[in-house]
């Protein structure tokens, strides 16, 4: 991202202390252009750099800042769990998630982690530095086609709500389990493991839950579950794991 913004006047005497701002991202590249762009704001203030989630948390740790700029797929803890461990470490530290990631799983579990923004990398540098002054004042932050998204999640969850839970109605508790586990991430056998069920179980299970509720895939069993309410924002879902 490079920065086109010009910089914000100077502050005058007796202004708010300025936002401190931990950028967590992989990639130095990115690091660096979003950096100098803060850089040019009199009103922000990078307190650090982190490479992977893990270093994200340990610099939370030392710096507590306001903000945190978090990317999704990082080494060693990925951006979703860096979030929880964060807002539970820290929980006045507000996260601004930065990401190429723009898919409805991704989007909708961060929000549910606790971050307070949701912003693509391909914003306006504007948008970046609106972004991290409107969490930090407490407020939120959606890239203008997510929000459009949560708005219209939040429509046909509101008009198909009825025959959605009616089709919920139809599993068996051992299935609800099963699905939750499934949205939260799960692989077939850590279901097994966490219900003691083996592999070839699980997948009957999640086979009939398809079926019952004429779904085809884990993205609509995902997007099935946050519609209904089954995975709620306590649930202490694990990062994205391939099947």
């Amino acid at each position: 991202m490079i920065p086109s913004t010009p910089p914000a006047p100077e502050t005058p005497r007796g202004t708010p202390p300025r936002i401190r701002v931990l950028i967590a991202d992989d990639h130095a590249i990115v690091r660096a252009g979003v950096r100098m762009l803060l850089d040019a704001q009199h009103d922000v203030e990078v307190v650090g750099e982190a490479a992977d989630g893990r270093e994200a948390v340990r610099l939370v740790r030392e710096h507590r800042p306001h903000v945190v700029l978090m990317d999704i797929a990082m080494p060693e803890m990925t951006g979703l769990e860096a979030t929880r461990e964060v807002l539970r470490i820290a929980p006045e530290t507000r996260v601004l998630v930065l990401t190429m990631h723009g898919t409805d799983e991704y989007f909708f579990r961060l929000l549910e982690a606790g971050a307070s923004g949701y912003l693509l990398k391909d914003a306006a540098p504007s948008d970046l530095v609106a972004a991290v002054r409107a969490v930090h004042g407490g407020g939120a932050f959606l890239h203008p086609a997510l929000a459009r998204r949560l708005m219209g999640e939040y429509l046909r969850r509101a008009s198909a709500g009825a025959d959605e839970q009616e089709g919920l109605d139809r599993l068996s508790e051992r299935e609800r389990d099963v699905l939750r586990l499934i949205a939260e991430g799960c692989t077939s056998q850590e279901i097994g493991e966490q219900l003691f069920l083996s592999v070839n179980t699980v997948q009957t299970h999640r086979r009939h839950i398809m079926e019952k509720l004429d779904l085809h895939d884990r993205s609509q069993l995902v997007h099935y579950a946050h519609r209904t309410g089954l995975l709620t924002p306590s649930v202490g879902a694990q990062s994205p794991a391939a099947e």
